[in-house]
C-alpha cells in the first residue's frame, strides 16, 4: 500500500510545485523585461527632448543635431543598442551606429508606428532565454501637439536572458529543494497513515494463523485508524470469546458423554452374557459403541489441540521423522506394506515436537490404513529455502477430485472408505496441531494411484 500511496502524495506535491513554479518563472521574466522596457523608455524621454527642437533638415548641421549625434553615438558604444531618430518618412535625423537602417517590418516597424501615433512602447513581445530576440522601444518627438519625429532604441537582449536565467535556476533550486522536503513530508505521513493499517495486517495475519491472542496497540496514526484499531481488538476479543465457549462446549461434551458410554457398553456386555455366543446383532453394538467411544476420544483431542498452545523448538525434522516411521514399521511388516524413507536424514527447523509428532502418527496411520499389501509407503523428508516438508505418499486408492477438496474436513469420510475404522478427525486434529506451530498440510494426488500428504513446517523461528 505504501508503494501505491507515497508516489500519489509526491505526485501531487509535484503538481502543487510546478503549478506555483511556472508562473513564478513567467513572472520573473516579464519583470526583468519590463525592468529593460521602463528604462529604454526614459532614455528615449531623454533624447526626443534633446530632438524636439531640431527642425533642420538638409546635409549640415547645426549645434542641436551635433550634440544629438554625439549623444547618440556615445549611448551606443557604451551600451551596445542602436539608437535613432527618424522623420515620418523613414529618414534618419540622427543615428548610431551610422550604418543602421530603420527596419521595414517587424517588431521596429510597429513600434515606430505606434509611437507615429503618439503612444510610446510599453508592452513589447516577451523575450524568453532560448530566444535571440531584441527589445525594440519608440517614444515620439513632439512639437506644437504633433509628431515631428519618432525615437527608437533596438537593444540587445543578452544580459536581460542572462539574469532572467539566473532567476529561473534560483527558482529551479528552490523547487529541487522543496521537492526533497515534500518528499520527506510524504514518506513521514505516509508512515504515519500506514502505521496502523501496518499493525492491522500483521495481527490480521497472526489470528489467520491461529495466533488468536493478536492484538493491536492503537497508539499511533489518524484518529480514525485509532478507532478502527479498537474494534478490531473488540472484534477479536469477540471471535475468541466464542471459540473459547466452542471448545469447552466439545470437551465438556465429550468428557461427560464418556461415562453414560463406559456404562451403556457395560451394560451390553452383561446382556451379551445372556445371548448365545458368536450372536452377530451383539458384535454390531459391540462395534458401535468402540467407534462411538474412539469418536469421542477424538473429539476431545481435538478440542485439545485446537486450545494448547505450541511449544515450538528447533527440531531435527529428519531425526523426529525417521523415529516416528520406525514406530510404524512393525505394524507395516504385519501388513505386507513396505514402509520407506527417503530424503534428508538431518534437517531442523521450528515445530513443537509432540505435536509434530501426533501429526505424523496420525499421517502414517492412514497411509498404512489404506495402502494394499505389497504395496510401498514412502516417508520423504525435503528442505527449501523457507520451510522442511515431510512427504508421506501411499500406494492406496487415492480420491476424486472431488474429494479431494473435502478431505481434512471434521467428521468427512470418503464413501468408499466407510468400512475402514476411523472417526473422521486424524487429519483434522493433525492440522490444528500444526497450525498452531505455524504448520500446514496439504494434499495430492500420487500418481498412478494414491494419495500425498505434505507437513510443512516453518525454517525460521517465531517472531519475538
Amino acid at each position: 500500500m505504501r508503494t501505491r500511496l507515497l508516489p500519489l502524495l509526491i505526485i501531487l506535491m509535484a503538481g502543487v510545485l510546478l503549478a506555483l513554479g511556472f508562473p513564478l518563472a513567467v513572472s520573473v521574466a516579464a519583470a526583468q523585461q519590463q525592468r529593460v522596457v521602463i528604462d529604454r523608455i526614459d532614455d528615449t524621454a531623454r533624447f526626443a527632448a534633446l530632438a524636439q527642437f531640431i527642425t533642420e533638415r538638409g546635409p549640415g548641421y547645426d549645434e542641436r543635431r551635433r550634440t544629438l549625434r554625439s549623444e547618440l553615438d556615445t549611448y551606443a558604444s557604451v551600451y551596445g543598442i542602436r539608437a535613432g531618430v527618424f522623420y515620418r518618412d523613414d529618414s534618419a535625423m540622427a543615428k548610431a551606429p551610422a550604418a543602421w537602417q530603420l527596419p521595414i517590418e517587424g517588431e521596429g516597424r510597429e513600434a515606430f508606428k505606434e509611437a507615429l501615433l503618439g503612444r510610446r512602447s510599453h508592452d513589447p513581445p516577451q523575450v524568453w532565454p532560448w530566444q535571440d530576440g531584441r527589445v525594440v522601444v519608440a517614444s515620439p518627438v513632439v512639437r506644437d501637439g504633433d509628431v515631428v519625429a519618432v525615437v527608437v532604441l533596438d537593444s540587445p537582449t543578452e544580459e536581460m536572458r542572462a539574469r532572467t536565467l539566473r532567476g529561473w535556476l534560483l527558482i529551479a533550486a528552490g523547487e529541487v529543494v522543496a521537492m526533497l522536503v515534500a518528499v520527506g513530508a510524504a514518506i513521514r505521513l505516509t508512515g504515519w497513515v500506514l502505521l496502523p493499517v501496518g499493525t492491522l495486517d500483521a495481527a490480521t495475519h497472526d489470528i489467520a494463523s491461529g495466533r488468536m491472542r493478536s492484538r493491536v496497540a492503537a497508539s499511533g496514526g489518524p484518529p480514525e485508524l485509532r478507532r478502527l484499531a479498537r474494534s478490531f481488538n473488540e472484534m477479536a476479543d469477540n471471535v475468541e470469546n466464542v471459540l473459547e465457549q466452542q471448545r469447552a462446549f466439545v470437551a465438556d461434551a465429550s468428557h461427560q458423554l464418556r461415562n453414560p458410554l463406559a456404562a451403556l457398553l457395560l451394560r451390553i456386555e452383561l446382556l451379551a452374557l445372556e445371548l448365545p455366543e458368536g450372536n452377530e446383532e451383539i458384535a454390531s453394538v459391540r462395534t458401535e459403541g468402540k467407534r462411538l467411544a474412539q469418536v469421542l476420544d477424538d473429539l476431545l483431542d481435538l478440542a485439545l489441540a485446537e486450545h494448547a498452545a505450541a511449544d515450538l523448538q528447533l527440531t531435527d525434522i529428519g531425526a523426529l521423522t525417521a523415529e516416528r516411521a520406525a514406530s510404524w514399521r512393525p505394524l507395516a511388516e504385519e501388513k505386507g506394506v513396505r514402509l520407506r524413507m527417503d530424503g534428508s536424514s538431518a534437517v531442523t527447523a521450528w515445530a513443537d515436537p509432540v505435536a509434530l509428532s501426533s501429526a505424523l502418527d496420525a499421517i502414517i496411520d492412514n497411509a498404512l490404513k489404506f495402502t494394499p499389501a505389497d504395496e510401498e509407503v514412502v516417508v520423504t523428508v525435503a528442505s527449501g529455502p523457507d520451510d522442511v516438508t515431510v512427504v508421506v505418499a501411499d500406494r492406496g486408492p487415492g480420491l476424486t477430485a472431488a474429494e479431494m477438496e473435502r478431505i481434512g474436513d471434521r467428521f468427512w469420510r470418503s464413501t468408499q472408505h466407510q468400512n475402514i475404522r476411523g472417526s473422521g478427525l486424524g487429519l483434522s486434529i493433525s492440522q490444528a496441531l500444526l497450525a498452531a506451530g505455524g504448520g500446514s498440510l496439504s494434499y495430492a494426488p500420487h500418481e498412478p494411484h494414491g494419495l500425498r500428504v505434505t507437513v510443512s513446517v516453518p525454517r525460521n523461528g517465531p517472531r519475538g
